[in-house]
């Protein structure tokens, strides 16, 4: 993120956003691995609360655990190792001292190649081996959340962490078309049409 500088493209989307927040409709979004150097622009400009970090929710008497989840659980050291390159201050200052036009060329390469070699091998489903998972069985031994909600895993899930525990992942709104919905006592994957 640039201090004067905004990326061309999703202005329609921005402003969706923008009128969501402006009808008092509360807009959070969770940074995951394409978002390490997003800072004030979407609280700021549009009134987006962001989260870099996964936060505890209390509803009642329900807790509920969300985030992103990258870099949770076991496993995959190599983006736990380039998360904390990208997050380093002192790499974020000289990125930003490069041109806008080859900066954003070069993330948006990044990303696209990162995306594309993730749509070409199918992800297979590791049941209880799941990295998310893992991590919330590993949290409920500490602390009991009524529900672990996470989005980076790009697949639909809903699966048992304990008799009074569920550990959901959203998937993804473009490919599976879910979401999760929530009604202050129950959590549920749902799907909608394209």
């Amino acid at each position: 993120e640039y201090k004067y500088v905004v990326p061309k493209g999703y202005v329609r989307f921005l402003g969706k956003v923008a009128e969501l927040a402006d009808k008092g409709i509360p807009v959070i979004f969770f940074t995951g691995n394409h978002d390490l150097w997003m800072r004030n622009y979407l609280t700021d400009e549009l009134g987006v609360k962001l989260y870099h970090d996964p936060i505890e929710i209390q509803v009642g008497e329900q807790k509920l655990f969300v985030g992103h989840g990258d870099g949770l659980g076991p496993g995959d050291a190599t983006y736990k190792f380039l998360k904390k390159l990208f997050k380093s201050k002192i790499l974020q200052w000289i990125f930003t001292r490069l041109h806008p036009n080859f900066s954003f060329w070069l993330a948006t390469n990044w990303s696209k190649k990162s995306r594309s070699q993730n749509l070409e091998k199918e992800e297979p489903f590791l049941d209880e081996k799941e990295w998310l998972f893992q991590f919330a069985k590993a949290m409920e031994q500490k602390n009991h959340f009524d529900y672990y909600i996470f989005g980076h895993r790009h697949m639909a899930l809903q699966m048992k962490v304990s008799p009074n525990s569920t550990y959901i992942n959203l998937g993804e709104w473009l490919g599976t078309c879910s979401y999760v919905s929530y009604d202050g006592t129950r959590a549920e994957l749902l799907y909608f049409e394209k």
